[in-house]
């Protein structure tokens, strides 16, 4: 049953939205999925080339020191990509903050939606399809659950739902948010979003 009407804390959905804050986050956050593990051999990690090919002086040609220097095709990699890590950092207070500019804005564009409860009495993708059917959640969704399912049926039953994440409340992230066209809570997850403890009232359908 989805909520017509829901008090939401203030501090979370009544924030300034910052999009250059809320833009670093993201960034930040897809930075850090990068494995950093893209990488080439220089002339000196390249099996072969320990001779000279030709003599110094005398024939005619460019002179060359070994047949892997960069220029000779097989040779070593000049200035190519070597392994490192691309993480950015960001604080806490930034992450909070962002998160509760994205929440904003999700409220502010009309992309929230609250339900009673989420259950399943078994994983079944029809029924998730159905269920976004009638709450009219077209496009990219997000689903926040307050945790993980016993059974885990809610999660395989959107799983295989291309345009369809599955999000808990305590690993919520701004670019869930961004990313979705419509973000849908349960009761209990924006419990636990807010810690039970609202401070200020808005309506969101």
């Amino acid at each position: 049953q989805l909520r017509e009407v829901r008090d939401l804390a203030a501090e979370y959905f009544e924030s300034t939205v910052s999009v250059p804050l809320m833009h670093q986050v993201v960034l930040a956050g897809l930075a850090g999925l990068r494995a950093g593990t893209h990488s080439t051999k220089t002339r000196g990690e390249v099996r072969g080339g320990g001779k000279k090919p030709w003599r110094q002086k005398g024939t005619g040609r460019a002179r060359q020191g070994s047949i892997r220097s960069p220029q000779w095709v097989g040779g070593g990699i000049a200035h190519g990509p070597q392994p490192h890590g691309h993480e950015l950092h960001v604080n806490k207070k930034m992450k909070r903050g962002a998160l509760r500019s994205a929440l904003t804005d999700t409220l502010r564009s009309g992309k929230l939606a609250v339900i009673s409860e989420l259950s399943f009495d078994e994983p079944k993708t029809k029924r998730a399809v159905e269920l976004l059917d009638a709450l009219e959640l077209n496009g990219k969704v997000v689903v926040v659950l307050p945790q993980p399912t016993e059974d885990g049926a809610a999660e395989l039953s959107f799983r295989n739902l291309t345009d369809v994440r599955v999000a808990y409340a305590g690993g919520l992230g701004t670019y869930d948010l961004l990313w979705a066209d419509r973000v849908l809570f349960t009761e209990a997850a924006l419990d636990a979003l807010e810690g039970k403890a609202s401070t200020g009232a808005k309506t969101s359908t």
